[in-house]
């Protein structure tokens, strides 16, 4: 269970987002800082890409163990209609397309699962993905609350799996309980924290929290690593931008964070190469 209020709000100020490309991407945020949380190594990183024919075209989220996610849409500036029970339509802005999770754990290669959209809810489709490609029963509940301002008034999710000697009574239970729990965004602007909505999902079980963690908007984007980019170009391609513009700037697509090389920083890669 999380509360993303903050790393959401950042993205949408770092990403100027529209309301319903914020309500999608603060989804997939929040389902990246809880499956990055169970990442076993500080190395390990999870990657979340949709991409849909909707026009948003698609949103990147990737997350480490800490809870330290970043993430970012293809297309911020989306206004579509509300549904006609008012929520913002998620669905329509991602469209059809795929979900996509990749985990890159130490393996020689990644492990990686890939279904279609189901619903383009996020939730729902993260549920499908948990089923289908981990065979893992799950409940997947995402949600973003915009502000008349535009900014972000609530934001939180929790994802709750069964474990294989889950008793039936437990089983039954959730099977009762689920369909009428109020919505995430409810229970948080009624003041419940994430451990509350936990007691609520699970009254009569004896609850341990084993830890906490604060989840955050973070990039780990450097000039170095803007430098290799540059470095990447070759020695050819890297003279031509020198000659023309006579400067190169690079912007991550992650935090929006720009670095400019002059001439005499082009000329100098120029020269290491």
């Amino acid at each position: 269970m999380a509360t993303t209020k903050k790393l959401v709000e950042e993205a949408r100020r770092i990403h100027n987002t529209t309301p319903v490309v914020t309500a999608a991407l603060g989804r997939l945020l929040t389902a990246g800082a809880i499956m990055g949380a169970t990442l076993k190594n500080e190395t390990d990183l999870l990657t979340i890409n949709i991409k849909g024919d909707g026009e948003v075209g698609g949103i990147v989220v990737t997350a480490d163990n800490k809870a330290r996610v970043k993430g970012y849409p293809h297309n911020s500036y989306v206004g579509i209609p509300l549904k006609a029970n008012g929520k913002l339509d998620v669905s329509t802005a991602l469209g059809h397309g795929e979900l996509r999770v990749i985990k890159d754990i130490g393996l020689k290669e990644a492990v990686t699962g890939t279904i279609p959209l189901v619903s383009g809810e996020i939730a729902e489709d993260l549920t499908y993905y948990f089923a289908k490609s981990e065979q893992t029963p799950s409940s997947v509940a995402l949600g973003v609350l915009v502000d008349r301002d535009f900014s972000v008034k609530q934001a939180g999710g929790f994802i709750i799996q069964l474990m294989p000697n889950a008793e039936e009574e437990l089983i039954t239970h959730l099977e009762a309980l689920l369909p009428d729990l109020p919505s995430v965004t409810t229970m948080l602007e009624n003041s419940l924290s994430p451990e509350d909505i936990v007691y609520k999902l699970f009254p009569t079980q004896k609850i341990n929290i084993h830890n906490k963690i604060e989840p955050t908007f973070y990039c780990n984007c450097s000039r170095e690593k803007m430098t290799k980019a540059l470095i990447a170009l070759g020695k050819k391609e890297l003279q031509t931008i020198k000659k023309e513009d006579q400067k190169a700037t690079l912007n991550c697509q992650f935090c929006n964070e720009e670095q400019t090389y002059r001439e005499e920083d082009l000329e100098k890669i120029i020269k290491d190469l």
